[in-house]
C-alpha cells in the first residue's frame, strides 16, 4: 500500500499512446492507486512494444485491469469503479466516450465528485475536432517547426514529443486544480486539455513576441533568437554551450577568454548591436574557444560566473556526477525483464518524496484482484471472464 501524499486518490486511466500515460504517471508516482484499463489484449502497440522501453517507463506503479467496453458487462464493471474513484482521465477520439456512454456527463449521475479529464489533439469542439492528434501535427501547427533548426534550413521538429508531454503534464496540473476546488465545493468537473494549446503555450517568448511585439519569429538554429551570444561554440576536442547574454556576463565572458578587444569593439558594445552582428561575433568567439578542450572553458567560464555546459550524447548525460547526485532515475524489478531503470520526477518535496515502486503490469495482471475489490464473487468473475467481459 502507497503512502505517498497523492495515496488518497484512486485513479482510472483509460489513456494510451503517450499525452494520456504522461499525465497519469504524475499521480501514480506520487502514490496515487492507478488503475489502468485496457482492452482484453492489452495496449501492446499503442505506445511502444510492451516490454520495450517506452511502454515500461509510462506505465509504472499502476495496476491492470482487462475491460471489454464494448460489452454491457465491461460498462458495468467501469461505471463500479467510477463510483469508487476521484478521476477519470481519457484521450479517445471526442466522439468515443459519448458513443460508449462514459462521457463526463454520464458518468457524473454516477459519481458527482469524479474529476474526468480528457485529452485531446486539437479540443472536445471546434472545426479541428474530429481530427486524429499526434505530436508532429501539433508541432508543425504550434508554430515550433518554423522556429527550430538552422536558419534556412525548412521546417524541423524537435527531438522530443514535446506537444504530447506538455498536453500531459498541463492536463495532470488542471486535475490537482480540479481536486483542491473539489474541497471547497464538494463537486468534480471536466478538465481538458489538448496538443495544439499545449504547443502553443510552450512557445512562450516566442508567440508573444507575435502577439505583442507582432514579430513573426524565424530559425535561429543554435542561437539564441534574443540574447546572443547564446549558442554552441566549437572546442579543440568537441563542442560546448556558451550563454553570455547581458552585459555583466558577456563582460566576464570576454575577461574569461582573454579577449577584452570583444567588450570594446563598437558592433558589440551594446545587446541590440550584439544580436544585429551575431555571425560576425559568434566567429570571433569560435576563434578563441577552439585553442582549449572543453572541459577547460567549461571550468574557466564556470569559474568567471559565465554559463557554459557540454553537449552529451544519451549515454554521457547518465554518467554526469551531478545527474547522478539528482537521483532522477529508480530501478524497478520487472517479473519478465528483470531488474529496468526508469526516468522519475523533476520535483522533489522534502517530507513526501515520489516513488516507482512497482513495474509496468502484464495485461490483466491485476484483474481480479481489482474486481474482489468492486464486491465481484469469485463466481461472478469467473463469469465476466466467460463472457469475455474482462
Amino acid at each position: 500500500m502507497s503512502t505517498g501524499p497523492l495515496a488518497r486518490f484512486k485513479v482510472i486511466d483509460l489513456t494510451r499512446v503517450r499525452a494520456g500515460p504522461t499525465c497519469v504517471r504524475q499521480f501514480a508516482d506520487w502514490g496515487a492507486d492507478v488503475v489502468k484499463v485496457e482492452a482484453p489484449d492489452g495496449d501492446s502497440g499503442l505506445g511502444g512494444e510492451r516490454h520495450g522501453p517506452d511502454f515500461q517507463n509510462l506505465h509504472r506503479n499502476k495496476r491492470s485491469l482487462t475491460l471489454n467496453l464494448k460489452s454491457k458487462d465491461g460498462l458495468e464493471v467501469l461505471k463500479r469503479l467510477v463510483a469508487q474513484s476521484d478521476v477519470l482521465v481519457e484521450n479517445y477520439r471526442p466522439d468515443v466516450k459519448f458513443r460508449l456512454g462514459i462521457d463526463y456527463e454520464s458518468l457524473k449521475t454516477i459519481n458527482p465528485r469524479l474529476v474526468y479529464a480528457s485529452i485531446s489533439g486539437f479540443g472536445q469542439d471546434g472545426p479541428y475536432r474530429e481530427r486524429p492528434g499526434f505530436d508532429q501535427i501539433a508541432q508543425g501547427m504550434g508554430g515550433l517547426m518554423s522556429i527550430t533548426g538552422l536558419p534556412g534550413q525548412g521546417p524541423v521538429r524537435v527531438g522530443i514529443p514535446v506537444a504530447d508531454l506538455t498536453a500531459g503534464i498541463f492536463c495532470a496540473m488542471g486535475v490537482l486544480v480540479a481536486l483542491l476546488e473539489r474541497e471547497q465545493s464538494g463537486q468534480g468537473q471536466w478538465v481538458q486539455s489538448n496538443l495544439l494549446s499545449a504547443q502553443i503555450s510552450m512557445l512562450d517568448f516566442q508567440a508573444a513576441r507575435w502577439t505583442i511585439g507582432h514579430e513573426v519569429p524565424g530559425q535561429a538554429g543554435n542561437n539564441h533568437p534574443t540574447s546572443i551570444p547564446t549558442g554552441v561554440f566549437a572546442t579543440k576536442d568537441g563542442h560546448i554551450n556558451i550563454a553570455a547574454a547581458g552585459t555583466d556576463i558577456y563582460g566576464r565572458m570576454c575577461k574569461a577568454m582573454k579577449a577584452p578587444q570583444l567588450a570594446t569593439d563598437p558592433r558589440y558594445t551594446s545587446a541590440a548591436k550584439r544580436l544585429e552582428n551575431r555571425d560576425a561575433l559568434n566567429a570571433e568567439i569560435e576563434a578563441i574557444s577552439v585553442t582549449r578542450t572543453s572541459a577547460e572553458w567549461i571550468d574557466a567560464l564556470n569559474e568567471a560566473g559565465v554559463p557554459s555546459g557540454p553537449i552529451y550524447k544519451m549515454n554521457e548525460v547518465f554518467a554526469d556526477p551531478q545527474v547522478k547526485h539528482l537521483n532522477i532515475t529508480r530501478k524497478v524489478a520487472h517479473k519478465v525483464l528483470g531488474e529496468v531503470e526508469v526516468i522519475g520526477q523533476p520535483i522533489e518535496l522534502s517530507r513526501t518524496p515520489w516513488s516507482v515502486r512497482s513495474a509496468t503490469p502484464e495485461p490483466g495482471e491485476h484483474t481480479d484482484a481489482v474486481l474482489a475489490e468492486l464486491g465481484y464473487s469469485a463466481a461472478e468473475i469467473a463469469a465476466l471472464r466467460a463472457g469475455k467481459a474482462v
